[in-house]
């Protein structure tokens, strides 16, 4: 079998922006302790394990989904008490819905009303797929420095809020990777002027599990605000399990965008499951609560690194040479996530995923050694 001539393709016909892009790289975690993504460390019982697995082999495979579909939709709504007038779209994944709500809100420049681009807006450093999706999508994009501390800049924010018109502005409720909460006059001031300006404001809770606060008790302050979760940080990261919440008017025309289909029979009985025996990761979300506790006081008592406080299941630190200790701590089987080239603000800073009280402990033992 011979390989294509890579002068005869046609890559011509691919956009020169994707082609310039690098693509989203997975780290290698074979044999490694791996603490580089945010997963939920824990897994099901046997006995859930062959629970579930009877219900997978049930499902009609042969079947478009259907109805199952929308079982899982109301489930979802009676976990989380969603109110009357709010409704729910699933996505495969928040990443498929950040790039649906990208794709919803790609108005053309008109030369009319004087329109320009729409424009994604949000600090930074946060999450990679809020810009990703709007290049894809043909929409600019703005990112708002946070403070040095890893605040709103809210002077910046306002600014940029006034100046650009965003269509879509992301708060990540806790931030990706500082893991941070935002102060709530902070938060307000921000949704109120994106609000003014006529744009939808999207407060990702993609680690709600672990947080002190959620904005879901506030949802019903603002119309144009948006509240996107997902199941991946609840333990079923491998699901691909997102949802999107808000007043049914906005969803309802968010919701002609996504695929038919886009969320499998599998992945929603799975889902079902879990939120059926959401007890068994309440109590594991606990217990990463717990760890992260006595990691933050651990790496505190390290005299050559700064941690930042977190309120997700990952934890900030800055060291004097990030990639030295990356690769010390990689060699002696621990991977976590160098994140200090994302931003000039994550200078020398590594990003620690809370594992299990083991894989914890030797973590804190290569990070020592590294250090």
């Amino acid at each position: 079998m011979t390989m294509p001539d890579s002068d005869r393709l046609p890559l011509s016909r691919i956009r020169p922006d994707v082609q310039a892009m690098h693509a989203y790289v997975v780290q290698n975690s074979q044999g490694m302790v791996k603490l580089d993504a945010m997963e939920n460390p824990h897994r099901l019982s046997a006995e859930l394990q062959a629970e579930l697995g009877q219900r997978l082999g049930a499902v009609a495979l042969n079947r478009y989904p259907g109805s199952r579909i929308n079982d899982l939709i109301e489930a979802l709504k009676r976990y989380v008490a969603l109110l009357e007038g709010y409704a729910l779209m699933l996505g495969n994944g928040s990443d498929e819905l950040i790039s649906l709500l990208a794709l919803a809100c790609a108005v053309p420049p008109s030369p009319a009303n004087d329109q320009k681009k729409a424009v994604v807006l949000a600090p930074e450093p946060g999450f990679v797929m809020y810009a990703m999706s709007a290049q894809l999508q043909g929409l600019d994009y703005v990112g708002v420095p946070l403070t040095a501390d890893f605040e709103l800049d809210l002077p910046a924010m306002l600014a940029a809020i006034v100046q650009h018109r965003p269509a879509i502005t992301y708060l990540a409720y806790p931030n990706n990777p500082s893991a941070n909460l935002w102060a709530d006059d902070a938060m307000e001031a921000v949704i109120a002027a994106a609000g003014a300006q006529g744009g939808l404001v999207v407060i990702d809770e993609a680690y709600q599990p672990f947080a002190a606060r959620s904005y879901l008790d506030r949802l019903t302050r603002h119309p144009h605000v948006l509240l996107l979760r997902t199941l991946s940080k609840f333990g079923l990261a491998g699901v691909r399990l997102g949802y999107l919440m808000g007043p049914q008017a906005l969803i309802a025309q968010l919701d002609k965008v996504r695929p038919p289909y886009n969320v499998s029979v599998l992945n929603a009985e799975a889902a079902l499951f879990a939120l059926e025996h959401e007890e068994v990761f309440r109590a594991q979300a606990l217990d990463i609560i717990a760890q992260r506790a006595l990691l933050l006081e651990a790496l505190a008592n390290l005299p050559c690194a700064q941690v930042f406080p977190s309120q997700a299941n990952m934890i900030l630190l800055r060291v004097p040479d990030a990639q030295k200790t990356f690769d010390g701590m990689k060699a002696r089987g621990v991977l976590i996530k160098n994140v200090s080239k994302m931003h000039a603000l994550l200078n020398n800073c590594l990003r620690l995923t809370v594992g299990t009280a083991p894989e914890n402990r030797q973590m804190l033992a290569a990070l020592e050694t590294s250090l």
